[in-house]
């Protein structure tokens, strides 16, 4: 066989079905970026692949049965570059250790498609995350936060869902903030988005990622899967105000289970889903966003040792100094 970009191989390996992430993620540290040894893997029958690199038989069957797509790859590879895209696998050196850190090596996906400055990943990353359906007062809340983090020169993530996450997006950027945007669908379907944010992606401020097939549609199982890597981009998250159920709330309560910097806004107990987090472990937060000193379990906070809160803040002066 021809050798190939080593991208295409990676593009390749990453979208074949029924192969897990695990196997993909576990031939990307083997092969790194030697697009020679993927050549030669892909010459391999399925017993090979077996005995040689200890890829389970049903998967080995799979990889072998998919070589003669392999030009298809090429193409969308070569498509993909000449339009400014940029590909980084798991193994790569510049790939978010975040990802890595809070999902793991092997459930990292192997693969993400992006648009703009990568450094970004080198910052300290925030996700403030919450509701489609937030009303006023949450979204002032939100943008909020968004402007504390800007203010903290911290990246914010989104997922350019509407309700809080777009406001987090719009707040930090109305304040030449920086974000990444992780898409619910393929990275060339989202012209519109691009051509929206296209000279805040040319100055660094904004770095677009799906982690999706390049063309695929947005779908409700692609958004509720990139949840995920909002959680896992992120150091710390931020949550306005959430329900006892969905994806918000799955997101926190597994972050706490596992250690994570979960913040939550406290609002004097009048949030019960809020409160239940805190009460799991979550971090309070009072009407400034900064972080309430002396809570303890049962939703009470020790007064002597409460931070004053001042009166309740309007939009119009969220942004003044």
């Amino acid at each position: 066989m021809k050798e190939l970009n080593r991208d295409t191989y990676l593009i390749a390996l990453s979208h074949i079905q029924d192969v897990s992430t695990k196997t993909v993620n576990g031939i990307l540290k083997e092969f790194g970026s030697e697009a020679g040894a993927y050549a030669n893997f892909f010459e391999l029958t399925a017993d090979e692949m077996l005995s040689k690199h200890n890829i389970p038989i049903e998967e080995a069957v799979k990889i072998a049965e998919f070589k003669s797509q392999l030009p298809n790859f090429a193409f969308l590879n070569d498509n993909l570059v000449n339009q400014g895209f940029t590909m980084v696998a798991a193994s790569d050196s510049n790939y978010p250790a975040n990802l890595i850190n809070n999902l793991g090596y092997d459930r990292t996906p192997s693969i993400l498609y992006l648009k703009g400055d990568i450094e970004i990943f080198k910052e300290q990353c925030i996700a403030i995350v919450g509701s489609r359906d937030a009303n006023e007062d949450d979204l002032n809340y939100t943008a909020l936060l968004s402007k504390k983090a800007t203010q903290e020169f911290k990246v914010v993530v989104s997922g350019f869902a509407k309700g809080v996450d777009k406001k987090a997006l719009d707040s930090a950027l109305e304040l030449n903030g920086k974000s990444i945007l992780v898409l619910p669908q393929g990275i060339l379907t989202f012209k519109s988005g691009i051509n929206e944010y296209y000279k805040k992606i040319l100055s660094g401020d904004v770095l677009i990622l799906s982690t999706f097939y390049p063309t695929a549609p947005w779908l409700v199982k692609l958004a509720m899967a990139r949840n995920a890597y909002i959680y896992g981009l992120a150091g710390e998250i931020y949550i306005p105000k959430t329900n006892d159920s969905g994806g918000t709330w799955a997101g926190a309560t597994s972050g706490i289970k596992k250690g994570r910097k979960v913040y939550v806004r406290y609002l004097d107990g009048k949030l019960p889903a809020n409160l239940k987090l805190i009460e799991l472990g979550a971090i309070p937060l009072d009407e400034e966003g900064d972080e309430i000193k002396g809570f303890v379990r049962g939703g009470k906070v020790n007064p002597k040792k409460k931070k004053n809160i001042k009166p309740p803040y309007e939009e119009g002066n969220l942004f003044e100094n």
